[in-house]
């Protein structure tokens, strides 16, 4: 090696070394510990996602976002928790933009089966389906997960409140917020077609 240390030295140190010599921007340190956890999470993150291709993206995406943030990186527990509740937050996070897109497509459709369907309807689905999404990308992290809950989902403001330990007051809140802020984006009209 370049500094004289041995190519192994690194592989005997613990979690909490490697995260600091990381915090420093030693490269070498975040590859023992891509090395290290790298074959667990995939095994962990195909469990979860049941798709190889995916379960690989949401490692790489973990495994980026680690290094992206080193510099800042504070564990309050152990790495291996870090890493796996980040494998387990960016599944969650896949799994509501897929929920959120095939869920307004089918809203659309349905929209589109009861309603004359204008020549240009195409491009009112697609300008409908991204301000959506764009509308939704926008909130809170929070607020967009109990909007989701609530139109998606269609659980009750006392269901979301026990699922995420919040109270039914807070969920009101954010629910109302979403709705505002989704109505603003929209536009009155195209509001109430897909939440009247």
């Amino acid at each position: 090696m370049a500094n004289g240390e041995p190519s192994d030295s690194l592989a005997t140190q613990s979690d909490e070394e490697l995260v600091d010599r990381i915090n420093a921007g030693e490269d070498r340190a975040f590859m023992e510990v891509y090395k290290r956890y790298r074959g667990v999470l995939y095994t962990f993150a195909c469990r979860i996602a049941d798709d190889e291709g995916q379960a690989e993206d949401l490692v790489q995406e973990v495994f980026l976002s680690l290094w992206e943030h080193r510099s800042s990186l504070r564990l309050q527990g152990s790495l291996s928790a870090y890493l796996y509740s980040a494998v387990r937050y960016r599944f969650f996070d896949w799994v509501d933009k897929r929920r959120v897109r095939q869920d307004y497509a089918q809203g659309f459709g349905r929209w589109l089966d009861r309603e004359p369907i204008p020549a240009d309807s195409g491009l009112l689905v697609a300008e409908l389906q991204a301000l959506v999404e764009e509308g939704l990308s926008r909130l809170p992290a929070n607020m967009r997960r109990i909007f989701e809950l609530s139109h998606q989902d269609q659980l009750s403001n006392h269901e979301i409140a026990e699922l995420i330990g919040l109270s039914e007051k807070t969920v009101r809140n954010n629910l109302s917020g979403a709705m505002k802020a989704l109505r603003r984006r929209l536009g009155p009209y195209r509001f109430s077609l897909l939440f009247a």
